[in-house]
């Protein structure tokens, strides 16, 4: 699991294969100048519930991988991301596609 650390302050874990795939999608945002909400269900160890972040590029973001080798990446789950990072209610975990 790696984690993405939201400034400073929160950390959420996630696979490292979905990270990269959310990497993307941040660094496109942000490339932009654009921010987003980024919006995930918390995990039984942290509590049921959903948390939403502010993504912008004056907030710093860090991601940390498990393993020392970038997955490849699916260009469908990035444009699938990438939709509902455009999205009124912003960025969501979605489903990755069959390429």
């Amino acid at each position: 699991m790696g984690k993405l650390t939201y400034n400073s302050s929160l950390t959420v874990y996630l696979e490292d294969r979905l990270l990269a795939h959310l990497e993307a999608v941040i660094a496109t945002k942000l490339q932009h100048g654009e921010g987003c909400y980024f919006s995930w269900i918390d995990s039984p160890p942290n509590g049921i519930g959903r948390t939403t972040i502010w993504l912008h590029p004056n907030i710093s973001l860090s991601f940390r991988y498990v393993s020392s080798r970038r997955p490849p990446l699916n260009s469908r789950w990035v444009n699938a991301l990438l939709l509902t990072a455009n999205a009124p209610a912003g960025l969501e975990i979605v489903l990755e596609p069959h390429p």
